[in-house]
């Protein structure tokens, strides 16, 4: 009986040597790969900065102010410190990864090893045959190989985790301009624009934005401040109402309010009677066109930058456009005409040059709402009066927010609105106002007088 026992172990021995390392086998893949998703988030977030500093160090305005302030030894030293840590968190990725593959192969080669040393001293004493040995390896292969692949299976699944979770987090968050489930368009035909004491407050960073993606620890936690209190006026079809007063005061957050960029706090803003909040984002973007005092062109040709406003539009709209906004002769005399590659944000043309083309997108779409920030703000005394000319013509017969620093601007405008501290503090005409010793009249002897003193 304990011969027979004795020749039972001799047989399984071999097997149950090289089954013991199993669970050696599996440790080595769980912790490294714990410890590599951990790498792969960290290398994420480096590059997600590398890839923040590229961006706006290297574009056009960037690399302009670094030249400006003489700083490009002290740019590439910071990008090198930067790309520097990439490196070294994929030289540690890469360390890692080979650790395991180096381990997961020792460790299923130190099993055959066991198997051939004791099936060989068994087959040697004759407990158990040598194809047995042979047959024993050959299941041991079996067995090691697809764990291999299970172990870098989980390896691939945990880093990829970590990929899902920055995704699921830009996934969940909400965005702040939804279109309601009843909206609906905006009726056709002039349109009378109102504001319905408005109040509004800028979002805190945590509702728009994540730090995973901001490459800070913690999102800035400063609470809401009003921006806006109160505010109420009406523009109707046919008039344009000028916002004036000094920096900071809320105009431009006025104008963006109109093409619904940010949501009021409370109050509302309304077309023809329909809040905005209700209306369809397609017939909200037809309807309201924006130029800000920053035009922004994409990194495309003339045209394509045109059609954006219009994908249908014809040549001879086109042309009339440029004409409108007294560019057509410039774009005529370019040698590739309207293929001309403008450049990132446009930086082959002159700011003025730029802010035409943009005039001439919007006098394209053609909205029934106009919004101006300081349009006419880059141009000379000559090409403003002519600019001028055609938003005058332009806007007959639509609803305009003009945002202006100008003296004809102002005096052209059939209501002026003085904006102070988010609040509208004085409206009326340019006579009315001038005619009381409040804000306007100030900002007039200090802003406008000037230029009225120095045109011809």
């Amino acid at each position: 009986m304990m011969m027979m026992a004795k020749s039972i172990f001799w047989k399984q021995r071999p097997a149950l040597v090289a089954l013991i390392l199993l669970p050696i086998f599996l440790l080595p893949a769980r912790r490294v790969g714990r410890r590599l998703g951990g790498l792969y988030q960290r290398g994420l977030e480096l590059n997600a900065e590398m890839n923040t500093v590229m961006t706006e160090r290297f574009n056009v305005a960037g690399a302009m102010v670094v030249k400006i302030f003489g700083r490009p030894a002290d740019e590439v030293d910071y990008f090198e410190s930067r790309a520097g840590r990439v490196r070294d968190i994929g030289i540690e990725q890469a360390t890692y990864s080979r650790f395991l593959f180096v381990a997961l192969t020792l460790t299923a080669s130190l099993a055959t090893a066991f198997a051939y040393g004791f099936g060989g001293l068994a087959a040697v004493s004759g407990t158990i045959s040598t194809g047995t040995v042979v047959a024993l390896t050959a299941f041991l292969g079996r067995l090691y190989g697809p764990l291999t692949s299970l172990s870098n299976l989980n390896l691939d699944v945990m880093t990829a985790l970590v990929s899902f979770e920055r995704l699921f987090e830009v996934l969940d968050l909400e965005p702040m301009i939804v279109e309601s489930p009843t909206a609906r368009d905006i009726g056709p035909g002039p349109c009378t624009l109102e504001f319905n004491d408005v109040y509004f407050s800028y979002p805190a960073a945590s509702e728009v934005s994540l730090a995973s993606l901001e490459s800070v620890a913690v999102l800035d936690d400063t609470p809401r401040t009003e921006v806006l209190f109160g505010v109420s006026f009406s523009v109707a079809p046919g008039t344009v109402t000028a916002l004036v007063g000094p920096s900071g005061a809320g105009k431009t957050t006025i104008s963006m309010l109109v093409s619904r960029l940010y949501d009021v706090t409370s109050g509302s803003v309304t077309l023809n009677g329909l809040d905005i909040r209700e209306s369809t984002n397609r017939s909200l973007s037809e309807t309201v066109g924006v130029v800000t005092q920053d035009a922004h062109l994409f990194h495309d040709s003339l045209l394509a930058n045109l059609r954006y406003a219009k994908p249908d539009a014809t040549e001879e709209q086109i042309f009339e456009a440029l004409r409108s906004a007294q560019i057509y002769d410039l774009v005529s005399s370019l040698p590739k005409g309207l293929d001309t590659v403008v450049g990132e944000r446009g930086y082959r043309l002159s700011g003025g040059e730029k802010q035409r083309v943009a005039l001439a997108r919007l006098l394209l779409k053609s909205p029934r709402v106009v919004v101006l920030d300081e349009a006419t703000a880059h141009l000379d005394a000559e090409s403003e009066a002519a600019v001028q000319r055609a938003l005058d013509a332009t806007m007959a017969e639509r609803t305009s927010i003009v945002i202006a620093h100008r003296l004809s601007t102002v005096r052209n405008a059939h209501q002026i609105l003085v904006i102070d501290g988010g609040r509208i503090v004085e409206s009326g005409t340019h006579s009315d106002l001038m005619s009381r010793a409040g804000l306007y009249r100030d900002l007039y002897e200090t802003q406008f007088a000037p230029q009225e003193q120095i045109a011809p």
